[in-house]
C-alpha cells in the first residue's frame, strides 16, 4: 500500500490552494450549519446546495426555530434541491435535537448516529467537520479517491464495504483527521472526477495505484446514469411543486393539471403521502404536512 504521508502531504498542500470557500466550512459555522449542509448536499453539487443552505440559515439558524415550524415549512423551502424525504429528515433531527440535547448539536459519533436519519456518513461528517473528531470519512468522493490512488480500481464498489472502512481508518492522520477527510472530499469533487478525471493537475498522481497501473477501466456492472423525464420522480416534483406554491390546501384539480398520465399520477401522489410529504385531508384537498 501506498505510504500515508505521501498521500498526506501533497493532499493538504494542494487543499490549503485550491478549497472552494464554502460557508459550512468557515471558522465561525455553526455544527447545526455543518449537518444541514452535509444533509443538502446528499447527491446535490454544491451549486444547487447554496442559496438554499443561505435560506434555511438565515430563517432557522438553530435546530429549535427549525422544530417550532411544521413540518410542510421545511419540504417547502426545500426548494428543487431534489430527494425533498431529506427535509422531512432534517426536521425530525432539529426535534430530536431540541428535546433531547437541549437545541445543540451532539459532538458524539455515535450520539449523532441516534439521531433521526443520520446515517454512518453523516455521522462522522458532522463530528469531524464540526468538532474536529478524528473519522474516517467515506462520501462517494473520496471513496474514489482511495479506490484509485491505492487500490487501482477506477471506481469503488456500489456499496460502502468493510474493506474500505478498513483502509480509511488506516490512512487517518494522527493529527489533523478532520482536515484530511474534507481535503480528500474536495479532491475528488474538484480534480478526481467520475467521469474526466484530471490526473495532470493531481497531487497524488505520482504514486496513484490506477495512473501506475496505465487506468485500467472499470471491471464491474455498466454504470448507469439516472433517468428524470417522465419517471415517478418527475411527477412527485410537478405536485410536490404545486404544494409547495400554495400557502394553504389545495384543490384535487390543481393537482391533476401537471402531469397527463392519470395512472402514474395518482401513484405518485399516493408516494408522496405514503413518505409524509404531503396529507390529504376529508374535504378533499392536498397540503404540506403539518406534524
Amino acid at each position: 500500500m501506498v505510504e500515508p504521508n505521501l498521500l498526506h502531504v501533497p493532499v493538504l498542500e494542494w487543499y490549503e490552494d485550491n478549497a472552494r470557500d464554502l460557508p459550512w466550512r468557515t471558522a465561525d459555522a455553526t455544527p447545526w450549519g455543518v449537518l444541514v449542509s452535509e444533509i443538502m448536499l446528499q447527491q446535490t453539487p454544491v451549486v444547487r446546495v447554496l442559496p438554499i443552505w443561505h435560506e434555511w440559515m438565515n430563517r432557522w439558524p438553530t435546530p429549535k426555530a427549525l422544530a417550532a415550524e411544521p413540518p410542510g415549512e421545511a419540504v417547502r423551502h426545500w426548494g428543487r434541491l431534489g430527494y425533498p424525504r431529506r427535509a422531512l429528515r432534517l426536521h425530525a433531527c432539529a426535534k430530536a435535537i431540541t428535546e433531547e440535547h437541549d437545541g445543540e448539536v451532539p459532538s458524539d459519533h455515535a450520539t449523532l448516529l441516534a439521531l433521526p436519519g443520520i446515517g454512518e456518513y453523516t455521522a462522522a461528517a458532522v463530528a469531524s467537520f464540526a468538532y474536529g473528531g478524528r473519522h474516517a470519512i467515506l462520501d462517494t468522493n473520496v471513496r474514489r479517491v482511495f479506490a484509485r490512488a491505492v487500490r487501482a480500481e477506477e471506481y469503488p464498489p456500489t456499496a460502502t464495504s468493510a474493506a474500505e472502512r478498513r483502509l480509511a481508518e488506516t490512512l487517518l492522520p494522527e493529527l489533523g483527521a478532520a482536515r484530511w477527510g474534507v481535503a480528500v472530499m474536495e479532491l475528488g469533487a474538484l480534480v478526481c472526477t467520475a467521469r474526466a478525471p484530471r490526473c495532470a493537475d493531481c497531487p497524488i498522481a505520482q504514486v496513484c495505484a490506477w495512473r501506475l497501473a496505465g487506468r485500467p477501466p472499470h471491471a464491474g456492472p455498466a454504470r448507469k446514469g439516472q433517468t428524470y423525464a417522465g419517471t415517478d420522480r418527475q411527477c412527485r416534483g410537478r405536485l410536490l411543486a404545486v404544494l409547495r406554491a400554495a400557502h394553504g390546501p389545495v384543490p384535487k384539480a390543481a393537482l391533476d393539471v401537471v402531469w397527463d398520465d392519470p395512472v402514474q399520477r395518482e401513484r405518485a401522489l399516493d408516494g408522496l403521502i405514503t413518505d409524509g410529504l404531503a396529507e390529504d385531508l376529508d374535504d378533499g384537498t392536498y397540503r404540506l404536512p403539518h406534524s
